[in-house]
């Protein structure tokens, strides 16, 4: 599979990556518990979303240069269309954070410590599924199709089922972990084990507190979301390079993204059906592959137009909805 990746391309990708780790582990993500306020997450929102268009230009200057206007142009184009996606399907994993957190009433101060978690095992299992996935189409070409008709189906399930609620208190992953797990019933601040006596043979032993069973399953969505969100890049570059900076760079603002959007979930009621659109969209491209060609430049602005219009029709919604409301 061809790639644009040099050892210098790799090299800037990881560096940048894993300073902004550290400034949001270290600096950010450090110290004492608190509440992460409205403007501090719009900040780092745009702080993410400013470091990621960087890399993008850095990314045309280099290609520019290196490889020609025409190529640079063409991965720059795919790496944006790829990161928009990403981060508009992110939007529905954030959403169910949201409902993961309230079920177990994790205090807002203790949300970020589970998500610093959350965000490092996302950017792991999507490493190892890009590649898995950059695998299997240079060994079997036809696994696009696969691809593109799993990404219908679930654009199809995800319109059908926009305004449905999951209870959490029948999910099989969590009554799984409630029966083979020591747990106990009360947080303990930020901790996700204590060592306490055991309840029936009084030893030391260790249990798990709700607050890990909060962030295996923040792992476990996101591991759900990957299955969706990755296919749908694929539909828009195959370059392994291209795949993987903007799938990570879209993940590394997630946490920003949840603080920002926690309070207005209830705004984006029709969003859902702007991202079944985008599933049903980019999986169509891939079926099409051998009979016609959808451009990125093309995919770029349906995209866009798709994500923006959900927002723009829910916050008309809810607009008219309280206007309803004040008048009755």
């Amino acid at each position: 599979m061809v790639s644009i990746a040099s050892p210098t391309l790799w090299l800037v990708f990881f560096g940048i990556v894993l300073i902004m780790l550290a400034i949001d582990l270290f600096l950010v993500g450090g110290g004492k518990a608190h509440k992460v306020s409205l403007r501090e997450a719009a900040t780092w929102s745009v702080i993410w979303v400013t470091v990621s268009m960087a890399f993008a230009t850095g990314l045309w200057f280099y290609l520019d240069a290196e490889q020609g206007r025409a190529l640079a142009n063409a991965k720059t184009l795919e790496f944006v269309t790829g990161y928009l996606i990403e981060k508009s399907l992110a939007v529905d994993n954030v959403f169910v954070w949201l409902m993961i957190f309230s079920y177990f009433a994790v205090p807002a101060e203790l949300q970020k410590r589970v998500l610093i978690y959350g965000v490092l095992g996302a950017i792991i299992m999507r490493t190892i599924m890009i590649f898995a996935g950059v695998w299997l189409i240079q060994r079997f070409d036809w696994i696009l199709y696969v691809f593109g008709a799993f990404l219908v189906f679930s654009g199809i399930k995800m319109w059908l089922f926009a305004e449905a609620s999951p209870d959490l208190s029948k999910n099989a992953a969590l009554l799984w972990l409630r029966k083979h797990l020591r747990l106990t019933d009360e947080l303990d601040g930020e901790k996700f084990t204590v060592i306490k006596p055991h309840k029936k043979t009084g030893k030391l032993v260790r249990y798990g507190t709700p607050l890990l069973l909060v962030l295996i399953l923040v792992e476990i969505t996101d591991l759900i979301f990957a299955v969706d969100s990755i296919p749908a890049i694929f539909a828009i570059s195959t370059d392994p390079f291209i795949v993987l900076t903007s799938n990570i760079f879209a993940i590394l603002g997630l946490r920003a993204m949840y603080f920002l959007l926690a309070d207005f979930a209830d705004r984006f009621s029709l969003l859902n059906y702007g991202l079944a659109l985008v599933l049903i969209f980019v999986g169509c491209k891939m079926l099409l592959l051998d009979i016609f060609h959808i451009p990125v430049y093309i995919s770029l602005p349906v995209v866009a137009c798709f994500i923006g219009g959900s927002i723009w029709l829910s916050l008309r919604k809810a607009k008219l909805e309280a206007s309803k409301h004040s008048a009755s």
